[in-house]
């Protein structure tokens, strides 16, 4: 048991990564009210800074850059962010380094 969860928080932020960019390349953005997880749509607000950037990537990921721009302006960066991020963590995991270790 203690294995499993030392495993489980070593790959846990890489495995939510890669898992949500391939989520995202699979979905429809263009079908209204599929991404319900906005907290703050959940707690009744009707505008959420945030909002658009799961539409933006999943169009990005789908060859469509201007449809992901006009969801949201950082669509773009974000997903250079999430890229870089799992570059970093597969690295990290693969030398053994801790250099780019959050915590």
């Amino acid at each position: 048991m203690k294995q499993a969860n030392k495993l489980f928080s070593k790959y846990f932020e890489l495995l939510f990564w890669a898992a949500a960019l391939i989520l995202l390349a699979f979905s429809d953005p263009s079908e209204p009210g599929q991404y319900g997880l906005c907290p703050f749509k959940a707690i009744g607000f009707s505008w959420c800074p945030g909002c658009g950037l799961g539409h933006s990537i999943s169009w990005l990921l789908q060859g469509n850059p201007i449809n992901s721009w006009h969801a949201h302006w950082l669509g773009i960066p974000a997903f250079c962010v999430i890229l870089y991020r799992i570059y970093s963590l597969l690295i990290l995991r693969l030398s053994g380094n801790k250099a780019f270790s959050a915590g």
